[in-house]
């Protein structure tokens, strides 16, 4: 009788045993798929959620106007940070109170809830010629552009053209709400000649 109690003990001793071990096995299991998974969705976090080829989206004011419009060739969006990356962007502002400005750069990065855009390489700033004022052209290799203040800066060398007039220097902001351009850095100015009387 007690052999077979003891063995019986022995016996419940083992199943129990038996059981933790499946059981902490499966948890074993469930932590690393989990750990997997995670792992797995961590490494797309990154990766754009999507990408639009020859787009074009118009931004509007505070009143409900258009302001300006961003196109270009592609846009890549990253959730991770809600940015954008633009190929060949091309900003045109659609400002009623003051002369339209059109950008044009080689890839510009949309970030801080689109309300600043970086452009890179060529980057190619045209003001129209209006009845009050000449054609104003601007050239660098980088700007920041803040679209919804109608602003823009850059610290790398710059050369603006008005007219027949040519100004170059190192940083420049300018505001075209106000229409107040500053150019940093030693720079110089080549004015024509005054047409002879």
């Amino acid at each position: 009788m007690r052999k077979r109690t003891a063995h019986r003990w022995q016996l419940t001793l083992i199943m129990m045993v038996g059981v933790f071990v499946a059981l902490g096995s499966f948890w074993l299991v469930q932590v690393v798929d989990q750990a997997g998974q995670k792992a797995q969705a961590d490494r797309f976090r990154d990766e754009p959620d999507y990408i639009i080829e020859r787009f074009s989206t118009v931004r509007m004011d505070m009143k409900g106007q258009p302001a300006y419009i961003i196109s270009g060739d592609k846009l890549t969006h990253h959730p991770i940070d809600d940015s954008s990356l633009i190929d060949k962007p091309y900003v045109h502002s659609l400002s009623t109170e003051q002369p339209p400005m059109n950008i044009h750069a080689l890839t510009a990065y949309v970030d801080q809830g689109n309300t600043r855009v970086k452009l890179s390489g060529n980057v190619d700033v045209v003001r129209p010629a209006t009845k009050q004022a000449q054609e104003l052209r601007l050239k660098t290799s980088t700007l920041t552009v803040y679209p919804d203040e109608e602003r823009m800066q850059t610290d790398a060398a710059v050369e603006m053209l008005s007219g027949r007039s040519t100004a170059t220097g190192t940083g420049m902001t300018a505001n075209n709400a106000t229409r107040q351009i500053t150019l940093g850095g030693r720079g110089t100015i080549t004015m024509p000649p005054r047409a002879a009387h």
